[in-house]
């Protein structure tokens, strides 16, 4: 998770997010939220991190892979990490509003999806860190 929030901190602009992704204990991805800077809606950093990390395993099925983000994903990415046939997802902060991974839904319902959600994991980090993300944005 420390890599995810040193990917976070580099989203200078944006929206303080980072994600990580870990295959056989070696990174393979790294991304932070990108939308403003390439003026792109679904450049979130979990996105960012998905498509990296086929390119780099030379396809979009990422079985065996587990990924860490500071904030749990929104509806767009939760669907796009469950059909990636991600392993496991672990997420810092929780988001009550549109949390698609447990706290406003869970899109893992609508699929027959494996994927195992640890949240939490360094909460008072990821939360400090997009609190001061509102605080510089406003």
């Amino acid at each position: 998770m420390q890599r995810a929030i040193e990917a976070a901190k580099k989203a200078e602009g944006e929206i303080s997010v980072g994600a990580v992704i870990v295959k056989d204990g070696e990174v393979i991805a790294s991304a932070c939220n990108r939308k403003e800077a390439l003026n792109d809606v679904s450049a979130h950093a979990e996105i960012l991190a998905l498509r990296e990390a086929a390119q780099k395993l030379g396809g979009w099925r990422l079985e065996g892979c587990e990924m860490y983000v500071t904030l749990e994903p929104c509806p767009m990415c939760a669907w796009a990490i469950v059909q990636s046939r991600i392993k496991s997802l672990y997420f810092g902060s929780y988001d009550r509003n549109y949390g698609a991974l447990g706290s406003a839904v869970d899109l893992r319902r609508l699929a027959n999806s494996k994927l195992k959600v640890y949240g939490g994991i360094m909460e008072e980090e990821c939360d400090k860190l997009l609190e001061e993300c509102f605080k510089e944005l406003r």
